[in-house]
């Protein structure tokens, strides 16, 4: 199970030392500087990188009708995970 806005801010305000409410508000510029900034890439160093990219048009089937569509080129948002991130997460798989 994921953790709540709430849980999250609890537990940053405890290890910061910030009142709850502060440490909403870094959290929150953080993701408004993240959303301006993913133009030309949003680096949280340690964790990743949040890019804009083209994606190409291709061709896909209707899964319902076994159709085949032509699927428009168009610009996605991905976050690309830090391999410091990767190998601290799976260690915890094993």
């Amino acid at each position: 199970m994921s953790m709540t806005k709430s849980q999250l801010l609890t537990h940053m305000a405890k290890k910061s030392g910030l009142s709850k409410k502060a440490a909403g508000e870094f959290i929150q510029e953080l993701v408004v500087l993240a959303y301006h900034e993913a133009k030309k890439a949003f680096v949280i160093p340690g964790l990743g990188k949040l890019v804009l990219v083209d994606r190409k048009a291709r061709l896909g089937r209707n899964p319902k009708t076994g159709e085949t569509i032509q699927i428009p080129a168009k610009k996605v948002v991905k976050f690309r995970i830090a391999k410091q991130a990767k190998d601290a997460i799976l260690i915890y798989k094993k």
